[in-house]
């Protein structure tokens, strides 16, 4: 068998590098996020037509799990505070999404997805948040309650895991105005985005 060149395994794994798609310049701005990846935007109003719940939410919650790193890892743990001891969950990519909540997902959609797709995981917040709207009540435009049961899970949502953990509690306000600013922004600039989506697709 021929022995594959060491340059040729260092390209490849180059070429695959630069397929992930780099965080947005200027994660403040939903307008600035969208302009610079018009997909989003059109990744994110599938999302809303298919499940309600508003980009702006969904984009929130996603800043705040893995500040829009496709391929966005948990914290280590650590043995004895100094041995490395792997990841301190399973969550993984933009939504830090878990396996088994990404495997009911998939199931529902009747299709196999990517955590470190941007797509699949927006669709994936959309399809969380109507979820815990038709468990639990809470509204899809509420992001402070919307991201205390996506961490918590709806199960913890429900025992009010959240109460014992303040600096949640504070995460979650920061999610809501978060989502408050994206979605102010995004008022402005829907016109433009949507003006720019049609045109896509026309051509």
């Amino acid at each position: 068998m021929k022995q594959i060149p060491a340059w040729a395994i260092a390209l490849t794994l180059v070429t695959l590098t630069g397929c992930t798609t780099a965080p947005p310049k200027d994660q403040s701005n939903l307008c600035n996020i969208y302009r610079q990846y018009p997909a989003w935007y059109k990744d994110s109003v599938a999302m809303q037509s298919r499940w309600g719940t508003p980009p702006h939410v969904a984009m929130a919650i996603m800043k705040q799990e893995s500040s829009f790193v496709a391929d966005a890892l948990p914290p280590r743990a650590y043995l004895l505070w100094v041995i490395p001891w792997g990841r301190v969950s399973p969550s993984y990519g933009y939504a830090q999404a878990q396996p088994p909540a990404w495997k009911d997902f998939e199931r529902s959609m009747g299709s196999s997805g990517s955590r470190d797709n941007f797509a699949d995981t927006i669709m994936f917040i959309g399809w969380y948040a109507a979820g815990t709207q038709q468990q639990l009540g809470i509204s899809k435009w509420d992001a402070y309650n919307q991201y205390l049961a996506y961490h918590e899970g709806r199960g913890g949502f429900s025992r009010n895991t959240y109460r014992a953990k303040p600096w949640l509690m504070q995460v979650a306000r920061k999610v809501e105005q978060q989502s408050k600013t994206y979605g102010a922004q995004l008022n402005q600039c829907r016109g433009e985005l949507e003006s720019n989506r049609r045109s896509f697709w026309f051509f």
